[in-house]
C-alpha cells in the first residue's frame, strides 16, 4: 500500500514532467506527497574566499543564519513556481510539504525517505546538467542503489524524444 511518496527534484528544466508523474501517483494512489530540493554544499574555493574575507565569528554566523535564510527562500520559490504551475488545482492539496535542504544529494534524499517513512520515491533519471547520451545521472544511481523503499524513475530520455527501437 502506498500512502506517502517522496518526488526529489533537481528543479532543472525536466522537474515539471517530473512532478506531473509524481501528482499522477499521488491522485491514483490517494497518497501524501512530499518534495525535497538537495542543495550541494559550497565548494572549497567559495569557503576559501569567504574566510579571507571576513573575520571567524561573522562566518560562523554567516553558516548558521545566512544558510538557513537561503534554504528557506528557496524553499518558498519552489512553492510559488508550483502554484504557477498548477494554479488552483486540487493537485496542490496532495503536496504535504517541500522541503530544501543542503548536503550530499542522494544522502539528503535517502535521510528524508527514513525521516518521513515514505512507501515509494519518485525522481529523474538525470539532472539538467547531463548529457543526453548519459542514461542515468550519479544522483540516479546512487538512489537505486541504496534505497531501501521502491522507486519510480522517470526516463528523460524519453521526454527528450529518444525513444528506444
Amino acid at each position: 500500500m502506498i500512502r506517502s511518496m517522496l518526488y526529489a527534484t533537481d528543479l532543472g528544466v525536466y522537474a515539471p514532467f517530473v512532478m506531473q508523474h509524481a501528482l499522477a501517483l499521488a491522485r491514483t494512489f490517494s497518497a501524501e506527497l512530499y518534495v525535497i530540493h538537495a542543495v550541494e554544499p559550497m565548494g572549497q574555493f567559495a569557503e576559501s574566499l569567504l574566510q579571507s574575507y571576513l573575520d571567524e565569528q561573522t562566518l560562523d554566523q554567516l553558516h548558521r543564519q545566512g544558510v538557513n535564510t537561503v534554504l528557506a527562500n528557496i524553499e518558498q520559490k519552489v512553492l510559488e513556481s508550483f502554484r504557477e504551475e498548477l494554479g488552483e488545482q486540487a493537485d496542490l492539496a496532495l503536496i504535504k510539504a517541500v522541503r530544501v535542504r543542503q548536503g550530499d544529494p542522494a544522502k539528503v534524499i535517502l535521510e528524508q525517505v527514513q525521516r518521513l517513512d515514505v512507501d515509494l520515491l519518485i525522481f529523474g533519471s538525470h539532472s539538467q546538467g547531463a548529457g543526453v547520451d548519459v542514461p542515468i545521472g550519479r544522483t540516479a544511481v546512487r538512489l537505486l542503489q541504496l534505497s531501501g523503499v521502491p522507486v519510480y524513475m522517470v526516463p528523460l530520455s524519453q521526454h527528450l524524444g529518444r525513444r528506444k527501437t
